[in-house]
């Protein structure tokens, strides 16, 4: 189950962080409520992973995944395409959290 939290929990964030733009700085009320309940219960469910994942290692893998899919996300409903550098810096990013998973002693195999 603690992937499947951790899953819903990103997804939640990027719903919220999506709705971040549209919310035009909080003003409409829609947008604003998706903002707080994606972030309600993003933090919901990542706290709920944190049980069976170190805070840190939970925390690699909340913030990178979302970080691209928010991405993804700018692209397709923005139209933010992200230049070369950022695709080198995000890739680093995800690089980091999979040596994380796979070679470090902190994640339970």
């Amino acid at each position: 189950m603690k992937y499947v939290y951790l899953i819903t929990a990103i997804i939640s964030e990027v719903i919220a962080t999506s709705a971040l733009k549209p919310s035009e700085q909080f003003t409409r009320l829609v947008p604003s409520l998706l903002v707080i309940a994606g972030y309600g219960s993003s933090f919901y469910f990542l706290s709920l992973v944190l049980d069976s994942i170190p805070l840190g290692v939970a925390y690699a893998l909340w913030s990178s995944l979302g970080i691209v899919l928010v991405t993804i996300v700018g692209i397709f409903l923005f139209k933010q395409v992200p230049d070369l550098p950022a695709v080198i810096g995000m890739a680093m990013i995800v690089g980091g959290v999979v040596v994380i998973n796979v070679f470090s002693n902190t994640m339970r195999h």
